[in-house]
């Protein structure tokens, strides 16, 4: 049994991370399809910080492929800015689990605003209902709203 414990969200989970140059094109800007690896490690670090770890729910046969992503770029982040990912849940219901992002720089300048959209399924990509116990550690986290609609 997988122990998933955390505190109801006041604010949402923040990972840090520095840009490599090996993220940048010549323009000394992340490469737009980046971002998505950079949403994924902020995601697998808040699931960590609920008591779990991606990598656990898989053993259980447990996997959330993304399904969509929405990403609005609003600003460059460049070669070793200091970027905050700011995640949190926006809804989860029967088999779907999706997450807000926000990526900021050192300064506070928002760089990308984002929403990827889950499906709980096993490793045979059969779909499944999210576990309990996942959805008891992350419901009070669900912040719906958080970010501004996407057309």
């Amino acid at each position: 049994m997988l122990s998933a414990k955390f505190a109801p969200m006041s604010e949402p989970f923040r990972y840090q991370h520095r840009v490599t140059y090996a993220e940048c094109t010549i323009g000394d800007h992340i490469y737009h399809a980046r971002y998505l690896d950079l949403l994924e490690a902020a995601r697998g670090e808040y699931i960590r910080a609920t008591g779990t770890t991606v990598l656990q729910w898989q053993e259980q046969d447990c996997i959330f492929p993304v399904i969509e992503a929405r990403l609005r770029y609003k600003f460059p982040a460049r070669y070793d800015d200091m970027l905050t990912i700011e995640v949190w849940p926006t809804l989860m219901e029967r088999v779907r689990l999706n997450f807000g992002h926000r990526v900021l720089n050192q300064e506070g300048k928002l760089i990308l605003e984002a929403e990827t959209f889950h499906a709980c399924t096993t490793r045979a990509e059969k779909p499944r209902r999210l576990p309990e116990e996942l959805a008891a550690s992350l419901g009070p986290q669900v912040v719906a709203g958080r970010i501004r609609a996407f057309p």
